[in-house]
């Protein structure tokens, strides 16, 4: 673009008539993505730069991948030309409530901030327009503590939203509280599915069964090494997964275990690393990668804050077994966002674009990666 061209742009950017200006931002310090460890064949690379506090990643049916974050905003990124990069930086809403869950159903373009979820209906058509919501729910606590939302339709067509406890470990004064919750797309029928999960901010559903699964992070202040996050594995509603009661399935809570038993309670399917925080995890569904990652779980772990030794900043690949519903190994699949001691970037959610390849959200860095299979 010619700066005779770009003279009419810059004139009507202050008086806020264009949504936004094209943003291929020149290659930023690549350095940092060279830091990257991946499995032999895969590549990382920026789809977008610039995403402020990107959280929770969407597509659209045309290709476009919305963007919530823990910010008031939240973003789209188009990619007509399919690259592999965002064209540009779209600003959607602004003036939310830490707008952190989105998903996309029959064209509308679904919210979740801490105390509601919104709609933004024909959202292709209107991204630009800063289209105003239609609200579904507005009955969501509204508490910061463990208060940003991850949400996603299930098979069952219904919306699912968890309500994290208010603390790091209480007993909570009403019952929404650490639980993962499913409406109607129209926001009625209001139900619990789970009980007993302090705080998860990543599910999915199994491609081979559809039972839910999903990570859950465990409190603080037991030492470094204790409790381990969870994956854990919901094929039916009604289960207990043991918060405040146990963590990971055998750590009793100092305080509220007394006279309880673990075996009540829901086991994980897989420990993870202590203090790691498990966030949105995602099966790998593309055809792009080799066929050993097909149906497997990754995990990206947005770094412990008070482990004295730091853990995570990272994805991690949980393999399971033929039948998809047992967890046989936990390893890592990318690393290098902690260099030593000092993160300088931290993944937060996952999505298998229709190409097959897996974007990452980083909320420190600002962007939304791209990984890539080659061969």
């Amino acid at each position: 673009m010619t700066m005779r061209h770009l003279f009419p742009l810059l004139l009507l950017a202050p008086l806020g008539l264009i949504s936004s200006v094209p943003t291929r931002p020149a290659a930023a310090p690549d350095a940092n993505l060279s830091n990257i460890k991946l499995p032999a064949g895969f590549t990382i690379s920026y789809f977008a730069q610039g995403v402020t506090s990107a959280r929770e990643l969407a597509v659209g049916p045309d290709g476009t991948v919305y963007v919530g974050t823990k910010d008031d905003k939240v973003y789209a990124l188009p990619d007509r030309n399919k690259d592999g990069r965002a064209d540009e930086v779209v600003t959607v809403a602004t003036g939310l409530n830490a707008p952190n869950g989105v998903a996309v159903r029959n064209g509308a373009l679904y919210v979740a901030e801490i105390n509601r979820v919104v709609r933004y209906d024909n959202i292709a058509a209107t991204l630009r327009k800063k289209p105003k919501p239609v609200v579904v729910y507005n009955q969501l606590p509204n508490k910061d503590w463990h208060g940003y939302r991850y949400i996603a339709f299930g098979p069952d067509g219904k919306l699912y939203v968890p309500v994290g406890a208010p603390c790091n470990s209480c007993l909570p004064e009403e019952p929404i509280y650490g639980t993962i919750n499913r409406m109607n797309a129209n926001g009625t029928g209001l139900e619990v599915f789970a009980q007993g999960v302090r705080n998860t901010v990543g599910f999915d559903w199994s491609p081979q069964d559809k039972a839910l699964w999903f990570t859950d992070n465990g409190r603080d202040m037991l030492g470094d090494n204790l409790p381990p996050d969870e994956l854990n594995r919901a094929p039916s509603p009604g289960l207990h997964f043991g918060f405040p009661y146990f963590f990971a399935g055998d750590v009793p809570d100092p305080e509220f275990s007394k006279g309880r038993s673990a075996d009540t309670y829901t086991k994980p399917a897989r420990k993870l690393g202590p203090h790691v925080a498990a966030l949105g995890m995602k099966f790998y569904t593309g055809k792009q990668f080799p066929a050993a990652y097909r149906n497997q779980i990754f995990i990206p772990e947005h770094g412990s804050w008070n482990r004295s030794s730091k853990l995570g900043y990272r994805i991690m690949l949980v393999r399971l077994d033929a039948s998809g519903k047992q967890a046989r190994s936990y390893e890592t699949f990318a690393e290098g966002w902690l260099q030593g001691q000092k993160p300088w970037g931290r993944p937060v959610c996952l999505l298998v674009l229709p190409d097959g390849s897996l974007l990452v959200s980083d909320d420190q860095n600002n962007v939304v990666y791209r990984i890539s299979y080659k061969g």
